[in-house]
């Protein structure tokens, strides 16, 4: 056990610090997350703030979680207690790390915590969305029924997030492919042609063949060069993305990008309403509601129009208005938006349109893959072809002139 200085701002914006003694950095952070506070700063006290983590992102896969979502909801609706449902998964599931979670989840439950207390100790595995409707659900006593609901939005969730990445395979292999066969013919292939042109005598070649020709040499002799600037591009790239206006920027740019733009917005429409309805469907505040679909909304435009507009509700304005004006959701949504705020029915005004953008994402991807698959061979054929061609131009020129 060791000593660890930590300061955090609560969501009202005080600043809280203090110390607490615990085995490690990351259980301060889990602890003070659960206490409320946001983004804390943990450093051990006294000797070097050295405190390795090897954990990137969630231990925890989505399939998982929606599998054990559906399991728990099941028990419970049973009527199993809620301990003795927490001993059972945690002991059937094929996780050692998610296994591990659930008992500690189990022990804070019988020290007396609630549920949703005992899962905000975990954020990297239960988010904001989960916890809140997990708190939701105690409290009006209809916990089976919000976790039926949350597998069903974690399972939509998985489904697309596994179509865009079967939409992105295909590309990326294509692409992998091509970089590979480029360099291969530069290294190995062009220089054979070059040593055989220069056996044969020193005749003027064709102007594509000393293109090629110089830049297999570049390449070969400044390969690390070449390197270093890409990975400089990328590592650039990263560091603008985790400034706020370089990632607000980049996001932007995405959304406008012909085709994929279109895509993306339709995406993350989908996740917001979808995200929005489960929420105000389990009984989470309207502004609560906003706060977590924003931090959920994965693009940074589209969060902070739902944070003007969750801005907007709390002066007293009604929701269609401030999206309308973001000019970020579509026309149709925030129609009917304002149509379910009038009737009183938004949640399952929200639902219908997840329902419907999901169905468009469907029909995107599809389209996205058919279009990338005859553009990337074309884009094989005409790099590696271009290649062959030019070092072959030789070989024509001389036929044509024994044949002449």
């Amino acid at each position: 056990m060791a000593k660890f200085q930590w300061e955090g701002t609560t969501r009202s914006g005080e600043k809280r610090r203090g110390v607490m003694e615990a085995p490690s950095r990351a259980e301060v952070e889990n602890r003070l997350r659960g206490e409320g506070l946001a983004n804390p700063a943990v450093k051990r006290e006294g000797g070097f703030n050295i405190d390795i983590n090897l954990s990137i992102g969630s231990p925890v896969s989505p399939k998982d979680l929606q599998i054990f979502t559906r399991q728990l909801a099941t028990m419970i609706d049973a009527g199993l207690p809620l301990v003795q449902c927490l001993d059972i998964l945690a002991n059937q599931t094929e996780s050692k790390p998610f296994a591990k979670i659930l008992q500690q989840v189990k022990s804070t439950v019988e020290q007396g915590a609630t549920f949703s207390d005992a899962l905000k100790r975990h954020p990297k595995v239960f988010d904001d969305l989960y916890v809140n409707l997990v708190a939701a659900g105690e409290v009006g006593g209809i916990l089976d029924t919000i976790l039926s609901r949350l597998a069903v939005y974690i399972e939509k969730a998985v489904k697309l997030k596994n179509q865009l990445k079967s939409a992105m395979y295909y590309p990326i292999g294509i692409l992998v492919v091509a970089i590979g066969v480029i360099c291969v013919m530069l290294i190995k292939v062009i220089p054979t042609f070059e040593k055989m042109y220069r056996e044969m005598g020193h005749a003027e070649l064709p102007g594509p063949t000393r293109v090629v020709i110089r830049m297999s040499h570049g390449f070969t002799n400044s390969w690390y060069l070449i390197l270093g600037i890409g990975a400089a591009v990328i590592a650039g790239f990263v560091a603008i993305r985790r400034t706020e206006v370089g990632h607000e920027w980049t996001d932007r740019a995405l959304l406008r990008i012909p085709i994929i733009g279109s895509t993306v917005r339709k995406i993350v429409v989908a996740r917001f309403t979808r995200t929005l309805g489960t929420l105000l469907s389990s009984g989470v505040p309207i502004l609560d509601a906003l706060e977590i679909c924003g931090r959920t909304a994965g693009n940074r435009v589209v969060q902070n129009a739902i944070m003007q507009t969750k801005a907007r509700i709390t002066e007293g304005h009604d929701m269609a208005g401030p999206l309308g004006e973001s000019r970020v959701f579509p026309t149709m949504v925030v129609q009917m938006i304002g149509v379910g705020e009038q009737t009183g029915a938004m949640d399952q005004m929200l639902t219908k349109i997840a329902d419907f953008y999901e169905e468009e994402v469907d029909a995107a991807v599809a389209g996205l893959t058919s279009l990338i698959e005859p553009v990337m061979m074309a884009f094989l054929g005409i790099v590696v072809g271009g290649l062959i061609i030019a070092m072959y131009l030789p070989i024509f020129k001389l036929a044509s002139n024994v044949g002449a």
